[in-house]
């Protein structure tokens, strides 16, 4: 047979019963794994609820690649570009049996959602291995990475993992206006901040410091410090100064609201509201992150669910 009269292969379709069981798999992992994120999801219509379960779950994978301490680096970049590959053969039409990719391929055609955008979810977790590999043999304090050296090195790689994210968030919803766009990255961007702060000794633990280089040194800080037993009272005023960025920013997740398909507009106002008020709890404990780990009480993100579902009614 000529090349001319060759005929294309079929993309693959996977059958209703699989897609069902995929997307189940990626709802247990976010509501497992997703401590503000799920009950956002919960107030979406089924569809939309799904389709960002599965995102959650492939952004989920990607950070369990990236955090596994039982790799080297290099392995951990390999394993992170076969997972990528794998993803790009499924968008493709080839067959696959990881839940994940089931799910997540269903939902962006679903949801016309960009292949750039899941791609670049995957380059922003990359980043951590990259920095990681790179700041090795430079860092003052041995065991110990300070990611990025000024605060715009640091908002592109918060592009890449939340802002990103945002953009992912409003195709599911449904949005027509472009003006919708910069506001949603604006506000993945607060998120990601509020959660540097949140984790700043959980992160030291693993040996990153997302803090900019530039802003520990304006306030006479070094990374060594948070190895040790840090004193809450002489990061007080970074912390401070990341939050009122934080703050900036979420006026943007409130002006994103009217832009988004009403059925998703309450979803948006509870993930806002759950991410905001964890902020100012932690403003409340004088931006003391290191004691124990600042966050809302299940009964609380039940409340301001409950509110969400009254704005769908």
């Amino acid at each position: 047979m000529s090349a001319g009269t060759q005929q294309v292969p079929i993309p693959w379709t996977p059958a209703p019963p699989q897609l069902v069981m995929a997307y189940s798999v990626c709802k247990g992992i976010t509501r497992t794994a997703a401590k503000n994120f799920y009950y956002a999801f919960l107030v979406l219509p089924r569809r939309k609820r799904e389709a960002l379960c599965a995102v959650y779950a492939f952004m989920r994978r990607c950070d369990d690649i990236a955090d596994d301490s039982t790799l080297s680096l290099p392995d951990r970049r390999q394993k992170l570009d076969t997972w990528l590959g794998a993803l790009h053969r499924a968008q493709q039409g080839e067959p696959t049996d990881d839940a994940i990719l089931l799910a997540l391929t269903d939902a962006q055609r679903r949801f016309s959602i960009p292949a750039g955008l899941l791609d670049e979810l995957a380059l922003g977790t990359a980043m951590d291995v990259e920095e990681a590999a790179a700041s090795a043999q430079t860092t003052s304090a041995p065991g110990l990475t300070i990611q990025y050296k000024t605060f715009e090195d640091l908002r592109l790689y918060c592009h890449r993992v939340a802002s990103v994210v945002g953009l992912v968030c409003i195709h599911v919803f449904g949005y027509r206006d472009p003006a919708a766009e910069p506001l949603a990255e604006r506000c993945g961007l607060a998120f990601q901040l509020t959660n540097i702060i949140r984790d700043v000794k959980e992160d030291a633990g693993m040996g990153r410091i997302y803090l900019p280089e530039e802003d520990l040194a304006k306030f006479g800080l070094s990374a060594s410090e948070l190895l040790a037993t840090p004193d809450p009272a002489r990061f007080r005023p970074l912390l401070v100064l990341e939050a009122d960025r934080a703050r900036e920013f979420y006026a943007s997740g409130e002006a994103l609201i009217p832009y988004i398909s009403e059925d998703s507009q309450p979803a948006l106002w509870v993930l806002v509201t759950i991410y905001r008020r964890l902020l100012e709890r932690i403003a409340e404990k004088q931006y003391d992150v290191f004691t124990a780990k600042v966050a809302l009480s299940r009964w609380e993100k039940l409340r301001i669910l409950g509110k969400g579902f009254f704005k769908r009614t």
